[in-house]
């Protein structure tokens, strides 16, 4: 979908041209809304007007919401969400993803303007710095520069915030971290790993820590193990990791964090649209209650009582600062979790494992129990509210009822598998025997 002009805030009464640019020649796709009044429907209906291949639309605040394009047979294309802050000034910041490398112009925009144009500029929530002409440019983007931002004037306020998303230019190399999070505990272990393209040689595998130190591994951390590097974190090895060769070129980068108590199982690489992805809260001591709350970019969510979340079909607006909350554990660090687009058949993922826990193997079979028992009504929660959850979904991602199910009944297939496999451990049979 494409939107003119390229941003998500606007003020009201202001002209906007939506349009989808459909591969090949595949027919019956038309430009789909589903707003704050939780009504959806087609351009031409109750809202904008059909011009040519466009829909224009002369915003109101009841237009703000999500937009997308859709085929007859339920094929979609990325979303586009469209908001009328209400306020006296907006970012103008680009709605579609920037191609790394590219520059990008943020622009304070005001509905009156002010005799100064200065203006405050903040991304995540923390301030970047402050530009006399109300304008700001990043000469070439790249994947740390991806997130929310906003902007504040002394006298008008600050404006709502908009995501700007970055796409990448399939680097020379690609950094690979298994588990696939950022978020671990003291001693945990961690494989750190350099995926080259092609044969180019000397590529070395670098962090730059909470010490404020650069180093190769080997050096005074990890462990070098064939084509892999294998690290224990402590708190000090929290930090950013990535790959780099001889000749200055480099990978994505990987930020590590380490903590005490809880954290948040986040992919740490980047979830392809479409793809089913769980956020799991974990304990490093298993309490009695598992339930935890869910944020995003510091709203609210939900509360999930297995302490387990699952996102069927993520799609662009997934893609943000998600945390996980226990009542008494308090509350993890938060993790970006960064979408991308999708150019084949969604296929389910699981990026984060059952949570075990650091007792004894009753705990750890007991939780896996739980979260199967869960599951199982989760699939039937699926069937009774077939329309409802449908309806949410479509407005998400666009997937089937039937993918949902098979997303569920695999997550229940691969616990009942980590379920067999944890009882048959030698060393496991041995606590639960107590020799």
């Amino acid at each position: 979908m494409i939107i003119n002009p390229n941003r998500l805030q606007f003020f009201e009464y202001e002209s906007v041209s939506l349009s989808c640019e459909v591969q090949g020649n595949s027919p019956g796709w038309r430009l789909k809304r589903y707003t704050v009044t939780k009504k959806m429907s087609d351009c031409g209906t109750d809202w904008g007007k059909k011009q040519v291949s466009s829909c224009i639309l002369h915003l109101t605040p009841s237009d703000s919401g999500v937009y997308w394009c859709e085929s007859g047979s339920g094929e979609h294309s990325n979303t586009v969400n469209i908001t009328l802050p209400g306020v006296d000034l907006i970012l103008e910041s680009p709605a579609l993803p920037v191609t790394e490398g590219h520059s990008v112009t943020l622009n304070c925009r005001y509905k009156k303007t002010p005799s100064d144009h200065t203006a405050d500029f903040y991304k995540d929530g923390s301030f970047i710095r402050t530009e006399s002409t109300g304008e700001m440019t990043i000469p070439a983007v790249s994947q740390s520069d991806q997130g929310l931002y906003s902007c504040r004037h002394p006298e008008l306020g600050r404006s709502a915030k908009s995501l700007m998303a970055v796409t990448d230019l399939s680097p020379p190399a690609s950094l690979i971290i298994s588990p696939s999070r950022s978020q671990f505990f003291e001693y945990e272990s961690v494989s750190l790993s350099c995926e080259v393209q092609g044969n180019s040689p000397g590529w070395r595998l670098k962090r730059y820590t909470v010490t404020r130190k650069m180093s190769d591994c080997g050096t005074d951390w990890g462990m070098k193990k064939e084509s892999s590097c294998i690290l224990h974190p402590t708190q000090s090895d929290s930090g950013v990791y990535w790959c780099q060769s001889e000749s200055g070129e480099h990978s994505n980068t990987v930020t590590i964090t380490v903590h005490d108590a809880i954290i948040l199982e986040c992919p740490a690489l980047p979830v392809t649209e479409g793809n089913s992805v769980t956020l799991n809260c974990r304990y490093k001591k298993t309490p009695s209650d598992l339930t935890a709350d869910f944020y995003k970019d510091g709203s609210f969510i939900r509360t999930e009582s297995t302490g387990m979340m699952t996102i069927p079909a993520v799609s662009q607006s997934d893609q943000g600062l998600y945390s996980c909350r226990h009542p008494e554990l308090g509350r993890s660090q938060e993790s970006r979790m960064t979408v991308t687009g999708n150019d084949r058949p969604a296929s389910p993922i699981h990026t984060a494992a059952p949570p075990l826990a650091n007792s004894d193997t009753t705990n750890d079979l007991k939780l896996i129990k739980d979260t199967l028992r869960v599951l199982k009504q989760k699939l039937d929660t699926v069937t009774e509210n077939q329309e409802e959850i449908l309806l949410h979904i479509r407005r998400m991602g666009g997937v089937r009822r039937q993918s949902l199910d098979i997303d569920v009944a695999q997550s229940v297939e691969e616990l009942v598998g980590f379920e067999t496999k944890l009882s048959e451990r030698p060393e496991y049979k041995k606590r639960v025997v107590g020799t």
